[in-house]
């Protein structure tokens, strides 16, 4: 079965991971995504990795590359040639969408702006994402996903309570990034519904300030900034994240009321200190939780992670380990739900990469195809889309149009 967005054609000029995360989220569920990137200044994912440096000498063989990009087509094109964004603009002509990342007036520079492309498609759908958006005061702020954790204030609010603020790093562009596909996904059904495109200026930081709500809500109403307070709740206790049998092995667990108080109590054999005229209620539970958290890391090093989720799990107590990369993969309910699929890569062999991170009973979502190499679909983009010959592409290619 094609999936819920087949017959969608996305002009993709993303780069780095903000954006290249949401189309690809977007050609999990069918769309045809046509990267267009440029030898001249090939996506950094395809040269580097923010965390480990340098990935490879050869630009095709960059696995962060290919894990944000898969199920996608290379088309290159050297935008700073007029003949290149003629060659866009046909693309686009042909498209639903166009997605790109850039910092707020690049794309206009280059003739790629909202306004141009109406012209030449009256109901495309154009979403732009950037650090704080393409108007008011902080438009030209350049900003990366530290920044926009930062700048949105979930920062603020992710860390220990005696510690500094956490930023999150990458995750937040994959966070923002979901935003934008949702955004896609609803701009879609309002054209179809209407006939009518638009125009989405997405900012980042303003997507981390949605995550973070209730806290704008609670300063709205009562003037107090919230704080960080690690993995503990406001209401619940125990709620913590507390240290297991094993090397650096962890074990979160959360009691929401009496009654899973009382089966937490009875799986660790309810030893004198659960008896405690304290621990009583949950306001008793909350008002001393660190020597109840204590108490409970007595109980969860005397077990692995995985064995302590089992036990507390069966009575119906919230618990479940911190998953390393390793456990993530041989974990059992995401193998059922296919969480990872496999690609066959030109230059790097097989792949795991992660799949569709939702299911759908009429259109499948699924995994196609690994990572283009950069430019692998011009003959593909320019002569079965656009209509030039072998000839006009070897011309272009040499007047490094297409390059």
């Amino acid at each position: 079965m094609p999936g819920p967005l087949s017959g969608v054609r996305i002009a993709d000029f993303t780069w780095a991971w903000a954006g290249p995360n949401a189309t690809l989220l977007l050609g999990m569920m069918g769309a045809e995504i046509v990267k267009i990137e440029s030898m001249r200044r090939p996506d950094h994912t395809r040269v580097r990795s923010l965390a480990a440096g340098p990935t490879a000498q050869d630009i095709d063989k960059s696995f962060i590359f290919n894990d944000l990009n898969y199920d996608k087509l290379s088309a290159t094109l050297n935008l700073q040639q007029p003949k290149a964004v003629e060659l866009a603009k046909r693309i686009i002509a042909l498209s639903d969408v166009v997605v790109e990342n850039f910092r707020p007036g690049v794309m206009e520079r280059l003739g790629l702006g909202y306004e141009a492309l109406r012209a030449v498609k009256p109901d495309i759908i154009m979403l732009s994402s950037s650090a704080c958006g393409a108007y008011g005061p902080e438009r030209r702020y350049v900003g990366y996903a530290p920044t926009f954790s930062a700048q949105g204030g979930l920062a603020y609010l992710t860390g220990y309570e005696d510690g500094p603020p956490n930023t999150l790093t990458g995750s937040i562009d994959l966070r923002s990034a979901t935003f934008s596909a949702f955004a896609i996904v609803a701009a879609l059904n309002c054209r179809a519904l209407t006939g009518r495109g638009q125009f989405i200026d997405l900012s980042s930081q303003e997507c981390m300030s949605m995550l973070a709500g209730d806290a704008f809500l609670e300063y709205g109403m009562t003037g107090r900034i919230p704080t960080r307070h690690g993995n503990r709740d406001e209401a619940m206790a125990p709620h913590n994240c507390y240290p297991c049998a094993g090397d650096d092995a962890w074990i979160s667990i959360a009691v929401a009321n009496d009654d899973e108080w009382r089966a937490l109590a009875h799986v660790i054999g309810e030893p004198e200190w659960t008896h405690d005229p304290r621990f009583q209620d949950a306001y008793g539970r909350l008002r001393h939780q660190e020597e109840l958290d204590r108490f409970v890391a007595g109980w969860t090093r005397q077990h692995t992670a995985f064995e302590a989720m089992e036990l507390l799990q069966a009575v119906g107590v919230a618990a479940v380990p911190s998953f390393t990369a390793k456990d993530l993969h041989e974990d059992t309910h995401l193998k059922e739900r296919q969480f990872t699929a496999t690609v066959e890569h030109p230059t790097m062999g097989k792949k795991v990469v992660i799949g569709a991170p939702f299911k759908f009973s009429a259109t499948p979502t699924s995994v196609e195809k690994p990572g283009p190499l950069i430019g692998q679909h011009n003959s593909y983009v320019f002569g079965e889309l656009l209509g030039l010959s072998p000839q006009e592409i070897e011309t272009l290619a040499a007047e490094e149009v297409i390059c």
